[in-house]
């Protein structure tokens, strides 16, 4: 009797056992179903919301996931991709703890709203201001009010000047023709390749190192020797634009704590900072010897020098750092990247080459030397009034600036509510940023055939005729349109011209050609080249084509 009864007990156990554990899992069942049904729910509501906004807005993390994926390819097609379906303006939205929501625009009415007609109510901001502060201090680039109206006033007399135009005609001029060439003639003569946009790069550092400081830094030479300064400042640029698709609270705790890209930039910004007072230092000595029948210097450096502030006093070394490092940031960069990717779309497109070439020809066959039948051997140097009427150079320049602009993306900050032409509200401290890389990609701006390389775009009955600089963005537009936009121009052709007329560029087969991300559109793995030597059957041809 004890045994059934152990028995049964037993068995109601393992029964109860069984639906104690059927329950449960019933219960997580339940549970789990809840969770899949929450998960989809927000799945489905996030992917939703990407019809309104143009990207998926996930809880706590906004549209940081597609940040993410367009910065693992190519952050500049995907803002582009976004605002070609979003009409050219789109709402970027971050977690809510960070400072990444802001305003994506490429329309033009906007940008002529905000670079123009309202100036006052977009500055730069307190938040590009912070983020760049380290590396550009208060220099014209981020300077509001004015701390920015001063400098860009005393800049203005300045570049205009004959003193100035002179020093840099004639800086070019001999970095090109003592430097520049035989640096390319050397990698012809040894058949070996270089990588073009790092020659380019240390060709306009040369040159405006001279205009800014009045130092030449001789970066560029035979062996293409490293440049402290020169790969400080590289560094340095690099590293302050991960600022911007950083959480501040995030890199500024990696700055407290010394880490990672922060550590790196405070090692670029102390070799820079160096080079700089060093060069302030030996100005000031130079200075105070100098006598009144001594040639007086132009460059900027020297020229803040010799004004005082509102308070009547000398500016400080500070302010002077600052000054010639935003002017070195502009004049380095910009026109070097912009001749490396004119370079890469003349190779695939060679009949714009031809035309280029056609040009120069017709334009050297007028001097009187040519037609009273000059050596073509002799040594070329370019003049002035030729470089002017170089016009389909001057709309392949312009092409290729419109399809991959030096600065891809600038920044403002709106002081007061205010609302775009096309719609867009804008609270007061909302960031906003302008995509000049996507504006030459809008068919709405430049037509179905926006994406092709057509200098024939620009010309008027053969003659240069430039657009808006609200639809053309490239130097700026309004009250800080570019200063340097005519040298740079001139610099840009010159340089073109005197290669092009020597040399053919030919790509390294397989060379990957992508941009990288930093505050100026570097080729992420440079420009590897062959120079191939322009035979003097070749050039006669065009010679005599333009008799």
């Amino acid at each position: 009797m004890n045994n059934v009864t152990t028995t049964m007990s037993s068995d109601e156990g393992v029964a109860g056992n069984f639906v104690s554990r059927r329950l449960f899992f019933l219960q997580y069942l339940h549970v789990l179903e809840f969770v899949v049904a929450v998960l989809v729910f927000v799945v489905i509501n996030s992917l939703r919301q990407r019809r309104r906004y143009g990207l998926p807005v996930w809880p706590f993390l906004g549209m940081v996931p597609s940040l993410v994926s367009g910065l693992r390819s190519d952050l500049y097609e995907w803002i582009s991709d976004i605002l070609c379906e979003q009409n050219g303006t789109f709402r970027f939205k971050g977690p809510w703890f960070s400072s990444l929501n802001c305003v994506v625009t490429a329309d033009p009415r906007n940008l002529e709203h905000l670079l123009k007609s309202k100036f006052s109510v977009f500055p730069k901001g307190p938040y590009f201001r912070d983020t760049v502060r380290d590396l550009l201090g208060d220099g014209i680039f981020n300077a509001d009010d004015e701390t920015w109206q001063r400098q860009r006033k005393t800049a203005s007399i300045e570049f205009h000047s004959a003193k100035f135009r002179q020093l840099t005609t004639e800086s070019l001029l001999e970095l090109v023709h003592a430097r520049l060439l035989p640096v390319l003639e050397n990698a012809v003569n040894q058949s070996i390749s270089i990588d073009l946009q790092d020659v380019l790069l240390r060709l306009t550092f040369d040159n405006v190192c001279m205009i800014a400081f009045g130092v030449d830094p001789g970066c560029l030479r035979l062996g293409l020797p490293e440049i402290p300064f020169a790969k400080a400042f590289e560094d340095a640029t690099e590293a302050t634009l991960l600022r911007f698709v950083t959480p501040t609270c995030v890199w500024k705790t990696m700055r407290c704590l010394d880490l990672g890209t922060e550590k790196k930039l405070k090692k670029s910004i102390k070799g820079v900072d160096e080079f700089a007072e060093e060069v302030i230092r030996t100005r000031k000595k130079e200075l105070s010897l100098q006598t009144e029948d001594k040639k007086q210097r132009s460059d900027l450096l020297t020229v803040f020098m010799r004004l005082k502030d509102e308070q009547g006093k000398p500016f400080s070394d500070k302010f002077l750092r600052d000054i010639c490092v935003n002017f070195i940031l502009a004049g380095r960069d910009t026109s070097s990247v912009a001749l490396s990717w004119f370079f890469w779309l003349l190779e695939k497109n060679p009949v714009v080459e031809q035309k280029i070439l056609a040009e120069i020809c017709k334009i050297v066959n007028e001097r009187d030397d040519m037609k009273n039948g000059a050596d073509l051997k002799s040594p070329l140097i370019f003049r002035p009034e030729e470089i002017k009427k170089m016009d389909y150079l001057q709309a392949s320049l312009s092409e290729a600036l419109r399809l991959y602009p030096s600065v891809p993306v600038d920044h403002k900050e709106v002081v007061e509510d205010d609302t775009f032409p096309d719609g867009t509200l804008l609270k007061k401290g909302t960031k906003v940023i302008y995509a000049i890389y996507a504006m030459g990609r809008m068919e709405a701006i430049w037509g179905k055939d926006c994406r092709e390389y057509k200098p024939e775009r620009w010309l008027r009955d053969g003659r240069y005729m430039s657009e808006s600089a609200y639809k053309f963005t490239a130097f700026n537009g309004g009250p800080r349109l570019c200063l340097g936009k005519d040298f740079a121009y001139y610099q840009m052709k010159f340089v073109a011209a005197s290669i092009l007329y020597r040399y053919r560029v030919e790509v390294v087969k397989g060379h990957v050609v992508v941009p990288k991300l930093a505050l100026t559109m570097y080729m992420k793995h440079g420009l590897k080249v062959n120079l191939i030597k322009r035979h003097e059957s070749e050039l006669q041809v065009y010679l005599k084509n333009n008799v």
